[in-house]
C-alpha cells in the first residue's frame, strides 16, 4: 500500500468535521469527568492544521507528521496537546529516511503510541485515550500484510470503538477523572471518545 501525503487535507477536513459533529457530546463527557474544555483544546489545534493543510500535502509523511506533532503541542495545549504531539514526533523519528508503507506505518505508529505511553506514565485500562489507541496499534502491526486493506480498515474502526466502549467501566486513575474515585465508573472518557472519532474519520476515507 502506497498512500501519498496529497491526502492529508481531507483526512484533517474529516478529523475536524467529526470532532466538531460531535463537540456537544465529547464535551459533555469531559464535563462530567473532567474539565470540560477537551473540545476547546481539540479545535486549536485542528484549526492550525487546516490552515497548513495545503502546506502539509507537500511534504513527505516524516516532514508532514514532524510538523503536525509540533503544531500539536504548540497550540492544542495540555496533556491532550503533549500526548498527540509526542505521537507524530515518535512516529517521524522512528521512520526517518524511509519509505512510508504500511509496515513502516504500523511500525511507527507503534512506537508513537509506546512513547505517549512513557510521555502520560499511563497504559491500558487507566480510561484515558491510550485505551483506544494501544488496541490499534496492536492491531495494525500485527495484522497489516495478513489480511486486505479493506479488512484492516474495518477491524480499526471495530477496535477503536470497543476500547472507547470499555472505557465506560473502568477507574480512571489518571488526570482529573482520578480524584473521583469510584465516581468515575459510568462515564466514557472524552480523550477515548474522540480518539475512536479520529480514528473512524480517517479511515472512513482510506476506505473511499
Amino acid at each position: 500500500m502506497s498512500i501519498s501525503p496529497n491526502i492529508l487535507p481531507e483526512l484533517i477536513t474529516a478529523v475536524n468535521d467529526a470532532v466538531m459533529h460531535h463537540a456537544d457530546e465529547l464535551t459533555e463527557l469531559d464535563k462530567a469527568i473532567g474539565d470540560g474544555d477537551h473540545v476547546i483544546n481539540l479545535q486549536r489545534g485542528l484549526n492550525a492544521l487546516l490552515e497548513q493543510k495545503d502546506e502539509l500535502a507537500q511534504l513527505d509523511w516524516v516532514s508532514a507528521w514532524q510538523k503536525i506533532g509540533m503544531t500539536c503541542m504548540s497550540k492544542i495545549g495540555g496533556a491532550s496537546g503533549s500526548l498527540f504531539g509526542t505521537l507524530f514526533v515518535s512516529m517521524a523519528k522512528s521512520s526517518k529516511n524511509q519509505e512510508v508503507n504500511i509496515d513502516v506505518f504500523s511500525q511507527a505508529f507503534s512506537a508513537g503510541v509506546d512513547s505517549m505511553k512513557l510521555r502520560g506514565k499511563a497504559g491500558a485500562g487507566e480510561k484515558t485515550m491510550l485505551d483506544v489507541l494501544i488496541p490499534v496499534a496492536a492491531l495494525i502491526q500485527t495484522q497489516s500484510g495478513s489480511v486486505e486493506l479493506s479488512d484492516l480498515l474495518e477491524q480499526t474502526k471495530n477496535t477503536a470503538t470497543e476500547g472507547m466502549q470499555a472505557t465506560r467501566d473502568m477507574l480512571a486513575t489518571k488526570g482529573r477523572a482520578s480524584f473521583l474515585g469510584e465516581r468515575s465508573v459510568g462515564h466514557i472518557d472524552a480523550g477515548a471518545k474522540s480518539s475512536q472519532l479520529m480514528i473512524c474519520a480517517i479511515v472512513d476515507v482510506l476506505h473511499n
